[in-house]
């Protein structure tokens, strides 16, 4: 079959799947429709071997009211009518050789333009508080001469022989629409209502010369590597407690080795009821792609990227049937070539900016990332660990890497890294709260530990929350979000002035967290201000009223203890004892944190928040006014 789609001047629409875990290569043939929602994506029909491919764009992120460029790239969709698994070294043996006349070029924005993008991102978006990190891309461009799908085919046929560590390696060819890669990242998916996610982030570029293991240790011990892995495990947790009853549970981390790329990674898991195809809105799309937290990173990818993204960043969702009910496999589309109609080809690549990045490096690691689809096309340096390069050992069995793998997590929180029961308090039990989303969805997180401590937990946007929301409620959670605490003419920092504002009045419980606890401490009088460096995704040791934990932070702004002692009655304050930088606030019937009591780095955090959301219930019991 593969013989006549290369003989065919014209193939019809097709794909070519090798999955990991999976055996051969799967020959998927079918009738095309554009669908304008992720809700219209055709379900397969029946429950037999039906199957829908559905290729999702960036610019679906529309769906969730996020700002990004729209460049009409349709979401389309493969409706599978014919099926065919087929022999892997059988589909390398018809695709090998036949030529690829591909003219290379270079990236549409150049070295040096780019090094100087990644300085602004981090002393303009991160250095102001925007978010922890950010992905902007940039496109390599070449020239194709032949037809795109039968370049496609070869182009597979070379992926599927050099990224053995390829989660999938793919040819799509969906009329105008022709794709191929193989992506190292497993985005989503949903078999027997059971969620995975797969974050990946920290990237070690293999050398000429291979990889070793004394390399690889040095490697997994950088602060800013390990920092990436965990920022991003963070966000896709947050995803997580969105569309899983049980939150998730972290497995690993683990190793993901590619050809000219090592990774590490985790596996996130849980359960959940909902559909498949609100399970892939709900997580659109992975902050390894586009940053955190996930609204704003999108306003600024749209304000440093010129374009749109066309699929890239978004991801191919295969759906099929197993028994009554519906699956779903969705990579990331990353690490692939995409063959326009007019000859262009282009390979969309981007780095992961946080705020200690080297503008030098994150360069090298675009051109590292675009690596193995170059040398599939023909205008980089050979793909594969024996093709030219010298081979890289694997490390699976490497009792030290293993050893340094494991040592991640001795400080994070158990409570991500096992199954999570019900774990009620009886002072908590049955009381309500209402968590105000300031445009981060740390919220999903706070409310998923608030219900296993027994608690009734709603998330309300900031802009959605009215008086009686707040009134009816025995607890406010004010919560996260980017910007300057001090910007009242941003309408969300406003919003939670007033928010705060009234509750504090009202003397009824309140607990404000990062921002809303920046909000909060200068309302009570302590200056804000920046930080001399961020910090976005850093485990600290701190002590929090006489009990010494570690936990995350993420914050670009921060409380400091006043000189003089103009404060309200009872207040206490945590705060660093030489900096004077204030980590928590605490008084009657209300308590704030700078840190984030729901993150994976912090370590006692499920018992923190217990202990505060207890403390601030009993004081308004007492009918305690603030200040009193």
């Amino acid at each position: 079959m593969l013989t006549d789609l290369l003989d065919d001047p014209a193939p019809p629409p097709f794909a070519l799947l090798a999955r990991a875990g999976r055996p051969g290569v799967e020959l998927l043939l079918g009738d095309v429709v554009d669908v304008d929602r992720l809700a219209d994506i055709p379900l397969p029909e029946g429950n037999g071997d039906g199957a829908t491919l559905a290729l999702v764009p960036y610019r679906q992120l529309a769906e969730r009211g996020f700002v990004c460029h729209d460049d009409g790239v349709p979401l389309r969709c493969l409706r599978v009518r014919s099926r065919v698994s087929l022999d892997r070294d059988e589909v390398l043996a018809v695709l090998a050789g036949g030529a690829v006349d591909v003219a290379p070029g270079g990236f549409d924005v150049p070295d040096e333009e780019y090094a100087d993008i990644v300085g602004r991102v981090i002393r303009d978006e991160i250095g102001r508080g925007a978010g922890a990190n950010f992905v902007i891309r940039r496109d390599y461009l070449a020239r194709l001469s032949g037809p795109a799908p039968h370049a496609a085919l070869r182009l597979f046929g070379r992926l599927l022989a050099g990224e053995p560590g390829a989660y999938w390696t793919f040819a799509v060819h969906a009329d105008d629409q022709t794709l191929v890669g193989a992506t190292p990242e497993r985005h989503v998916s949903v078999d027997a209502g059971t969620v995975v996610m797969n974050p990946i982030s920290g990237t070690y570029r293999v050398p000429a010369g291979g990889a070793t293991a004394d390399d690889l240790l040095r490697f997994l011990a950088d602060p800013k590597e390990t920092e990436e892995l965990f920022m991003v495990v963070d966000e896709e947790l947050k995803m997580m407690s969105a569309v899983c009853e049980d939150g998730g549970r972290v497995l690993g981390p683990y190793l993901k080795e590619m050809s000219h790329l090592i990774h590490t990674e985790y596996l996130l898991e849980g359960t959940t009821r909902l559909d498949v195809r609100d399970v892939l809105r709900e997580t659109m799309f992975a902050p390894t792609v586009t940053g955190s937290p996930l609204e704003n990173a999108a306003r600024v990818i749209t304000r440093y990227e010129a374009g749109g993204r066309g699929y890239y960043a978004g991801v191919a969702a295969l759906i099929e049937h197993d028994g009554d009910r519906l699956t779903v496999d969705a990579p990331i589309l990353i690490r692939t070539a995409y063959l326009d109609p007019d000859g262009t080809v282009r390979v969309p690549v981007g780095a992961t900016l946080v705020r200690h990045s080297v503008a030098g490096h994150e360069v090298a690691e675009t051109h590292a990332k675009a690596a193995g689809v170059l040398a599939a096309l023909g205008v980089g340096a050979p793909a594969g660990r024996g093709a030219g390069r010298s081979p890289s050992p694997s490390f699976d069995d490497d009792p030290a890497i293993a050893a340094a793998l494991t040592a991640r997590n001795r400080t994070l929180a158990p409570f991500w890294l096992r199954p999570q029961g019900p774990d009620t308090r009886p002072a908590l039990a049955g009381r309500s709260a209402l968590i105000v989303d300031a445009e981060d969805r740390w919220t999903a997180m706070l409310a998923h530990l608030l219900r296993r401590l027994g608690m009734r937990a709603e998330v309300r946007r900031w802009d959605s929350v009215s008086a009686a929301d707040v009134d009816a409620v025995d607890l406010v959670v004010s919560g996260p979000g980017p910007g300057d605490p001090r910007d009242l003419d941003d309408p969300r920092i406003a919003r939670l002035h007033e928010l705060v504002t009234a509750r504090l009045a009202a003397g009824l419980p309140l607990l404000a967290v990062c921002l809303s606890h920046q909000v909060l401490a200068g309302m009570l009088g302590l200056p804000v201000g920046p930080l001399p460096q961020p910090y976005q995704g850093t485990q600290r040791p701190v002590s929090l009223f006489g009990h010494e934990t570690r936990v995350g932070f993420y914050n670009t702004f921060a409380a400091s203890v006043p000189a003089r002692a103009d404060l309200p009655d009872g207040l206490e304050i945590a705060a660093h004892p030489g900096t004077g930088e204030v980590f928590a606030l605490r008084g009657s019937g209300f308590a704030s944190v700078q840190f984030h009591l729901e993150s994976i780095l912090s370590a006692d955090g499920v018992d923190l928040l217990a202990g505060l959301v207890t403390d601030v219930l009993a004081a308004a019991r007492e009918g305690r006014a603030v200040g009193a």
